[in-house]
């Protein structure tokens, strides 16, 4: 009844612009053009479809809209049969696994058409990408012979609210602008070649039939574009009061930045030799030539770009990289595997003065930003200075998600001014364009192009004598809470397998002496690597608390479980363990990794656990079964081969925005 009331409401505001505002036509014949090509698919941007019901070209025209199955669309769908205008209910997915109706609605739309109505549609799938035409509207015009009249509406006066679709709301006493495109007709017989062309074409037509409209009406079309799809060259917008907020407490707390950094040191999360990198005060000289500065977060960040950096130096031999991380673990990290043209630097606290000298020392021809590696003032001194900037491997928590929804006016000054954002995964390209990121592309996950950890021979074989062919459990980058239940599972185990050893390596090394402590006091016998010690015949838990070392203990265990999963950490990455062979467990929340472990699952390559004694029940079951683990490896090898392609696809476009030496010597 609510939608019903409300929807005549939207009829009579619509009916008021209509009757207080001077139309204009283009072409002038527009209503003429209309009718001719009746029935036909008017499609229109999602957002930009309050006025649509001034493209009826005569009361006898019959029309149908598709309308989606939810509470606004019923409010759309309300105000359309106020028109007398039938409803088709259904939409198409777009990148959401839920099912919409599409499937129906596709059909029913065909046979309307069929029948002799227009169709009215959204080309733009909610929730998005928006201004990206879908191939839903040039299907229904494949199958219907009908051709697609683009078409957009604009008015001086209007509102334009803060949707992902820039939802806009047409005032009265307006100037009013009704402008239809060239028709597309889709051959039924076009492949997936002719149904993309056709696709992009509706696409490049909306856009220009929805500038010109606003054009006439004398309003600023920008007002009612999301931000990500402005047109190339288009400034990004300026930070507001948020971000400027931000900036001033980052520059006041300056003086106290020193005493943080003393206490972390102590804690052992900072080098107190390398603290003047800190504030942006570089310790060594810019090298000569191209510089391209990657900045990852921590361990795994760096090893998911550690492949590009090797890549892309390989592709230009004149290229120096400059790596900057924040951890003193992604620092040794560092230290170890850089190539002999990259250098390591801790990246500056983000406060406009310290990330302004580090950028006026190493002055980069190109950033490169890493997953979820945001750090406003760093960004914004960037674009300042006019540095191509790219996320790469970008990903997006959902609760970061939802936080930076909440903070348009400080997210989409940030995300717009990324000249490419290569995202994991379509869900999360979708994210960023509707934070305001352009030229987003779904390209995959780096972390499963990544070569396997390396192992240290030496190691392995003190390792494998000391463990001598006991059965074993990995608990793999383990978080708070967790290794609790992977002790408990390790007591089930040992009533059932002689010698039984649990090997833990937790996420962050420095917590191996309060997780040895804990365990102890359980009555476990415990080593830890750190202390130099291997496991004896009576130690049940082996504490791996050392860096870079996991690919030597994925070549010991069979049965890997990986942590923050049984937590709500999002989990871990799985790919490591497979490229060494290891049977994968793992909790339900994998939400960082969803990808993989959807992928890995579906090929029965990982296993899903919830508890202790699922988590021992399982291992128990592979122990015995080596006929199973073989299974699950091959499944996993299957699943791998699915999801590879994202290094290659990022190093392609990282190069491209960089200046090629070759032509700069020609000239």
């Amino acid at each position: 009844m609510r939608s019903r009331l409300a929807g005549r409401f939207v009829a009579r505001l619509i009916r008021l612009v209509e009757r207080t505002s001077k139309a204009v036509y283009e072409p002038p014949d527009l209503l003429e053009t209309l009718k001719r090509e009746h029935p036909c698919i008017v499609a229109v941007w999602h957002g930009q479809f309050m006025l649509t019901s001034g493209f009826k070209p005569a009361p006898e025209v019959d029309v149908a809209a598709m309308v989606a199955r939810h509470g606004d669309a019923e409010l759309i769908g309300a105000a359309m049969e106020e028109f007398g205008v039938r409803l088709i209910r259904g939409a198409g997915a777009g990148v959401r696994r839920k099912d919409r109706g599409g499937a129906y609605a596709l059909r029913q739309a065909v046979r309307a058409l069929n029948e002799g109505a227009s169709l009215v549609m959204t080309a733009d799938v909610p929730p998005g990408p928006a201004r990206r035409a879908g191939l839903g509207i040039v299907t229904i015009a494949r199958l219907s012979g009908r051709p697609i009249m683009p078409v957009a509406t604009a008015t001086s006066r209007f509102m334009a609210l803060r949707t992902w679709s820039r939802l806009t709301i047409n005032l009265p006493f307006s100037k009013l602008a009704y402008v239809i495109g060239e028709p597309i007709r889709v051959a039924a017989d076009a492949d997936e070649v002719a149904l993309e062309a056709a696709r992009a074409e509706l696409e490049r037509s909306m856009k220009e039939v929805m500038r010109r409209a606003y054009e006439l009406a004398g309003a600023d079309v920008s007002r009612a574009t999301p931000a990500g799809t402005e047109e190339p060259g288009t400034p990004p917008p300026p930070p507001g009061f948020g971000l400027k907020l931000y900036r001033g407490a980052m520059s006041l707390a300056r003086p106290v930045a020193p005493f943080v950094l003393k206490i972390r040191e102590r804690e052992g999360k900072e080098d107190p030799m390398r603290r003047p990198e800190r504030f942006g005060r570089a310790s060594t000289a810019r090298p000569e030539g191209p510089l391209v500065w990657v900045h990852a977060a921590s361990v795994g960040e760096t090893n998911a770009v550690l492949p590009v950096i090797d890549a892309m130096t390989a592709a230009r031999p004149d290229l120096n990289v400059l790596l900057t991380t924040g951890t003193v673990t992604s620092a040794g990290l560092a230290v170890r595997r850089l190539g002999p043209r990259c250098l390591h630097q801790f990246v500056p606290l983000d406060a406009p003065q310290y990330a302004a000298r580090f950028l006026e020392h190493w002055r980069p021809d190109l950033a490169v930003f890493t997953e979820s590696e945001i750090w406003p003032s760093l960004i914004l001194e960037t674009s300042a200075r006019h540095i191509p900037l790219a996320l790469v491997n970008a990903r997006l928590s959902p609760r970061s998600k939802r936080r930076w929804q909440r903070n348009r006016g400080v997210a989409e000054p940030l995300f717009n001014r990324f000249d490419v954002v290569l995202a994991q995964n379509e869900r999360l390209a979708v994210a960023f364009a509707s934070l305001g990121a352009r030229n987003v592309h779904a390209i995959g996950n780096l972390k499963i192009d990544a070569p396997p950890p390396p192992v240290d021979v030496a190691d392995l074989d003190k390792l494998t004598t000391a463990i001598n062919g006991r059965p074993m459990l990995l608990a793999a980058s383990t978080h708070e809470g967790e290794e609790e239940v992977v002790a408990l599972a390790h007591r089930r185990l040992a009533r059932t397998f002689e010698g039984m050893l649990t090997i833990i390596a937790p996420r962050h090394p420095e917590r191996g002496t309060p997780i040895a402590e804990r365990l102890k006091a359980q009555g476990l016998s415990v080593a830890q690597r750190s202390l130099g010690a291997l496991p004896s015949d009576r130690t049940d838990i082996y504490i791996a608390d050392t860096i870079g070392e996991l690919g030597t203990l994925y070549s010991l265990a069979p049965v890997a479980f990986i942590g923050g999963s049984l937590s709500d950490r999002g989990g871990q990455n799985p790919i490591e363990a497979v490229r060494h062979g290891v049977a994968v467990l793992v909790g339900p929340h994998v939400q960082n990794f969803r990808d993989a472990y959807d992928t890995l699952m579906h090929y029965r390559g990982a296993i899903e656990v919830t508890s202790s004694e699922t988590l021992a029940d399982t291992v128990a079951t592979l122990l015995r079964n080596e006929a199973e683990l073989a299974r699950m490896q091959t499944g996993a090898t299957e699943a791998l081969a699915t999801l590879s392609g994202a290094l290659d696809k990022t190093v392609t476009a990282l190069l491209a925005f960089l200046p090629d030496e070759r032509l700069k010597r020609a000239s």
